[in-house]
């Protein structure tokens, strides 16, 4: 796919997301990995208002190439990348459910979902929690970085997830799926859950690997 369809891409899946009540305001970001660097959403833009022509691109190092200035947490995407390499796109969400899973104190950080459905097993795999910096905080992208090569979603204490993906539309379905796994597991507290089999999670894993 040219660069050019890469923003389209990224404009259209970013006002989806926007529409349907994925972010607020200016939060969230996307990208998508180039030969040459990657494509990132600007600071400060909304994902339901995004300009193809000045979607950021930036080198591997970070620097700005071309369009408006890139996200300040476009350091989380590169750290990703770089221990994913077979990672292709990157969402970042502040999504209601998926922040309100990330400020619980009872979660398991190893682990914080369990095993509800087999479409959050497929799609999102073990999520672990990357404790708390505050935004911009540059030891993030390290603690983002010792996680990633193990797991392609995370999820930021008080803050979202970041889930790559091998493509632009499997990195927002997975998003997409663990914003409604996370909404189910506060749905279904209190309650006595039946939840997958460590052997049902283990065959989904083998048949469907992430």
């Amino acid at each position: 796919m040219s660069e050019s369809a890469l923003r389209e891409r990224i404009a259209l899946h970013g006002k989806s997301l926007f529409d349907r009540g994925y972010g607020c305001g200016s939060s969230g970001n996307l990208s998508h990995r180039l030969d040459d660097g990657l494509l990132v959403t600007p600071t400060n833009s909304c994902m339901g208002r995004l300009d193809p022509a000045r979607i950021s691109k930036i080198s591997p190092d970070g620097e700005l190439l071309a369009g408006d200035k890139p996200s300040k947490e476009a350091f989380l995407h590169l750290a990703m990348y770089r221990e994913r390499p077979s990672a292709k796109a990157i969402v970042h969400l502040h999504s209601t459910y998926s922040v309100a899973l990330s400020c619980l104190a009872d979660i398991d950080p190893a682990d914080v979902l369990p095993p509800i459905t087999a479409y959050a097993v497929m799609r999102v795999g073990k999520l672990p929690l990357v404790p708390y910096f505050r935004p911009g905080d540059m030891a993030l992208a390290e603690a983002v970085a010792k996680l990633a090569k193990a797991h392609h979603a995370v999820l930021l204490a008080n803050h979202g997830p970041v889930v790559a993906g091998k493509e632009l539309d499997g990195a927002v379905y997975a998003a997409e799926e663990l914003e409604e796994t996370a909404k189910l597991h506060l749905l279904l507290r209190g309650c006595d859950l039946r939840l997958l089999s460590a052997e049902q999670v283990a065959e989904l894993h083998q048949a469907f690997p992430s």
